[in-house]
């Protein structure tokens, strides 16, 4: 058999390995209804941060809502012309609210899949090779828990204008320990098992054990705490936003909530509060209930009612 058929032939094997668990975790998915549920959420709020600017019906922003005798409407409750009704400032809360879903599905999406990936990779690599690459990781790991993230998130923005990219970094960048602390913990019970040990015993590299052997077997984890990493990167962004220090160009429903504080109506203008309160409760409790689905697997002993 030639070079390039093994080749091709151990790609072909290695897609299939991922392949197969990729579609294991969407069956178990389909078996939990609230699990569903909650992607069913995720889903309609990526939708709405893909589409919601497009769909918005007027500038969040420039667009002054005005009565029939020209006069803006301010604190307007919802009516046929404003659904939502309108702010202080006169301008559409529907038109804020679906315009804000997209740095809100930004900042969650990619500050999630950094948190769940480096923290991931992070555990994968500290587990399997231990030693010394386990002590360096562990301690930068305990640096990172020792370092709050809301005062030194803070801290970094106050020094530059805030964006949603820098953000989702800073995020990314703090939030990372917890899943490879616990990834790690589950790498050093799977690396012993049989199977590992035949694979190494077998000329298999550490690359290809690690990632085609060992990784598959603490994906579940994985897959949970990027969940887990979504919901605490929307909070961050949303308590960012609400302090202060968001990205002063785009709408974003934690501004939208530090915009109604600062007007002095939080208390007065439901319909300016609830909009973006439930948009952020609904899609941090909808990825909570996907990642409780994977909790009952990884911790059978968990009974949840």
């Amino acid at each position: 058999m030639s070079t390039d058929t093994t080749n091709g032939a151990v790609i072909f094997e290695r897609i299939d390995t991922w392949r197969t668990v990729l579609k294991e975790q969407f069956d178990f998915i389909r078996r939990d209804n609230l699990a569903l549920a909650g992607v069913l959420i995720v889903a309609t709020f990526i939708l709405l941060g893909v589409f919601g600017p497009m769909l918005a019906p007027h500038d969040p922003i420039e667009h002054d809502m005005k009565t029939e005798d020209g006069s803006i409407m301010r604190l307007s409750s919802p009516n046929a012309k404003a659904p939502l009704g309108t702010t202080a400032y006169g301008k559409d809360i529907l038109s804020q609210f679906l315009a804000g879903a997209r740095p809100t599905l930004i900042v969650g999406l990619f500050g999630g899949l950094g948190t769940g990936a480096i923290g991931f990779l992070v555990g994968l690599v500290s587990g399997y090779y231990g030693g010394g690459v386990d002590e360096v990781l562990m301690r930068l790991t305990d640096l990172t828990f020792s370092l709050p993230f809301m005062p030194m998130a803070l801290l970094l923005l106050t020094f530059v204008t805030p964006n949603i990219w820098l953000i989702t970094l800073i995020i990314a960048g703090f939030l990372w320990k917890m899943p490879a602390r616990v990834v790690r913990s589950e790498v050093l019970s799977v690396r012993q098992r049989t199977f590992v040990k035949s694979a190494r015993a077998s000329g298999a590299s550490n690359l290809r054990t690690m990632f085609f052997h060992v990784a598959p077997n603490v994906l579940p984890i994985g897959f949970l705490y990027t969940a887990y990493g979504v919901a605490w990167s929307i909070a961050a962004q949303a308590s960012l936003a609400f302090l202060g220090f968001g990205d002063p160009t785009m709408t974003s429903w934690g501004r939208m909530l530090r915009m109604v504080f600062d007007s002095g109506n939080i208390r007065i203008a439901w319909w300016w509060v609830f909009p973006p309160a439930l948009g952020i409760a609904a899609i941090t409790t909808s990825v909570f209930l996907i990642g409780r689905a994977y909790e009952e697997v990884i911790n059978p002993e968990i009974e949840i009612e």
